[in-house]
C-alpha cells in the first residue's frame, strides 16, 4: 500500500480538564499540536482515551472550535461518537461532520448487553440513514472490553453493502489476534486499525493500515515504525503492560503530564479518579527506564 493511502497513526487524544472539570482548551490545543509534531498522522477527539463518553454536545462543539481556531486542519481530525440513542449519536456525528472532520469513530450502543446482530444492524442502519449523504469516513469501533457489545465481521459486511463507500474502516480494540485476523481476511480492502499496540506491528505486516491508540499521546515517534514498517519494538509492549496494570485512562494522562512537564493534564472526570501519587511516581519511573525520556523531552 502506498503511504498516501495508509491511515497511519492517530492519537486517541486525551481531553484535558481544569480543576472544575471543564474542558481545558489551551492544553487540548497544546497536546494536539505536540502529537502531530512528534509523528502522528492525525488525531481522534472524543474516543475512549479522550473520555468521549463524558463529553456532551455543547462541549464537543467548543473543543472542535478550539482545535480549528488554532489552525489545525480538521482534515487531520477524526471524532468519536459514543451514545446509546440513535438521535444523540446522529447529533454528535452531524456536529463533527459539519465542522469538517475527516471521519467518525462510531461505537455501538452500549447500555444493553447480549443484543444480536439484527438489532445492532437496525441501530447502525438508522444512525447512518439519518446522516444521509453527509455520512463519510465511518470507522466502526469494536471494543467489547468496554462496551460488551462486539461487532461481528458479518455485521460489518451487511453495513458495507447497505451503505456503499461510507464504512472506511474498523478499529479493533479487542486485543484478540484471531479477531484481528478475521477482520483483515474479510475486510482487508478498508482500513483495519488496531487499538492494542502490542498487536500493532504484527497486524501491519498482515495488511492493517495503522492505529488509533492512547499510547500515541505519549510516544508517537516510538510507534511510527510499527505503523509504517510493521517493525516490532519491545519497549512498546513494556509500556503498554505498565499502563494496563493501572487504571488506564488516568495512567495515560499521568504520562502525558510527565511528557509535557505539566500536572494540569492529570485531571479526569468522575467516575474516574487521578492516579495516587505513589502509583504515578512508579509509572513515571518505569516510563523513564523503558524510554530514557525525562519530563519535557
Amino acid at each position: 500500500m502506498s503511504e498516501a493511502r495508509r491511515f497511519g497513526l492517530s492519537a486517541a487524544l486525551v481531553s484535558p480538564f481544569d480543576e472544575r472539570g471543564r474542558p481545558d482548551l489551551a492544553r487540548l490545543v497544546g497536546q494536539a499540536r505536540a502529537v502531530l509534531a512528534e509523528g502522528c498522522d492525525s488525531i481522534t477527539l472524543f474516543g475512549t482515551t479522550g473520555e468521549g463518553f463524558s463529553i456532551p454536545l455543547r462541549e464537543r462543539a467548543t473543543m472542535l472550535g478550539a482545535v480549528a481556531g488554532a489552525g489545525i486542519s480538521l482534515d487531520k481530525v477524526y471524532a468519536g461518537v459514543s451514545a446509546t440513542t440513535v438521535a444523540e449519536a446522529a447529533e454528535q456525528a452531524e456536529l463533527a461532520l459539519s465542522a469538517g472532520v475527516k471521519g467518525l469513530l462510531v461505537a455501538p450502543p452500549f447500555y444493553l448487553k447480549g443484543v444480536d446482530d439484527e438489532g445492532l444492524y437496525g441501530w447502525f442502519h438508522d444512525f447512518l440513514a439519518r446522516l444521509g449523504s453527509e455520512a463519510r469516513g465511518v470507522i466502526l469501533y469494536h471494543i467489547p472490553g468496554q462496551t460488551a457489545v462486539p461487532l461481528s465481521s458479518s455485521l460489518v459486511r451487511r453495513l458495507r453493502d447497505a451503505f456503499s463507500g461510507v464504512i472506511a474502516g474498523i478499529k479493533d480494540s479487542s486485543g484478540d489476534w484471531a479477531t484481528t485476523e478475521r477482520f483483515l481476511a474479510d475486510h482487508g480492502d478498508i482500513a483495519i486499525l488496531v487499538g492494542d499496540e502490542r498487536l500493532l506491528a504484527r497486524a501491519v505486516r498482515h495488511g492493517a493500515e495503522g492505529s488509533i491508540c492512547g499510547l500515541a499521546n505519549i510516544t508517537p515517534a516510538l510507534l511510527r515504525p510499527l505503523v509504517h514498517e510493521g517493525r516490532d519494538d519491545r519497549r512498546v509492549n513494556a509500556l503498554v503492560e505498565a499502563i494496563v496494570s493501572l487504571p488506564v485512562l488516568p495512567a495515560v494522562k499521568a504520562l502525558v503530564a510527565h511528557r509535557r512537564g505539566d500536572k494540569g493534564y492529570c485531571h479526569v472526570r468522575p467516575p474516574l479518579m487521578p492516579l495516587a501519587a505513589a502509583d504515578r511516581e512508579k509509572l513515571v519511573a518505569t516510563f523513564e527506564a523503558i524510554t530514557g525520556e525525562p519530563a519535557g523531552a
